[in-house]
């Protein structure tokens, strides 16, 4: 966003819109922060996440947990639904999605803090647990426990 004065209007807000290809087809839309210069977070849970096993072409499936503190600018929800819809025909390691989705959220939006947490389901009978984020939580953010269960099995 050049202009934060004027900055361009979202491409999907109430517009009807298809899934994205693939994750590099697919636009995050940010729009100003209506609390800019208050320390606060924000959540976003993905409880049916899927991409694809980049050996196999099976499906893999995550429940995927981002919180970020804002800057200037907050992600709107409609564009990061079908973001992170694109990845159903994308293939990728565990590790090099969770972080992707991260990484990238960061250096669009520029928020003040970001951190991700990608709970994968067992492939070959281990779970894969993911976490990434941009650097220690500002002083004074709460930042609570992001509630996914650790994988028990029959447990």
């Amino acid at each position: 966003m050049d202009d934060q004065t004027n900055p361009p209007a979202p491409l999907h807000l109430g517009q009807a819109s298809a899934l994205p290809a693939s994750p590099a087809e697919a636009v995050l839309d940010y729009v100003p922060n209506p609390r800019a210069g208050t320390l606060y977070l924000v959540r976003f849970a993905a409880p049916e996440f899927t991409s694809l096993c980049p050996v196999t072409g099976q499906p893999d499936f995550a429940h995927i947990v981002i919180d970020y503190a804002p800057g200037d600018t907050i992600v709107e929800s409609k564009s990061l639904k079908l973001y992170l819809g694109s990845f159903r025909n994308h293939c990728g390691f565990h590790e090099d999605v969770t972080v992707g989705i991260g990484q990238r959220l960061f250096d669009e939006m520029a928020p003040r803090w970001l951190g991700i947490g990608g709970y994968w389901y067992p492939r070959g009978g281990i779970p894969i647990d993911v976490f990434w984020q941009s650097d220690a939580p500002p002083a004074g953010l709460w930042v609570p426990e992001q509630g996914v269960a650790p994988y028990r099995g029959r447990g």
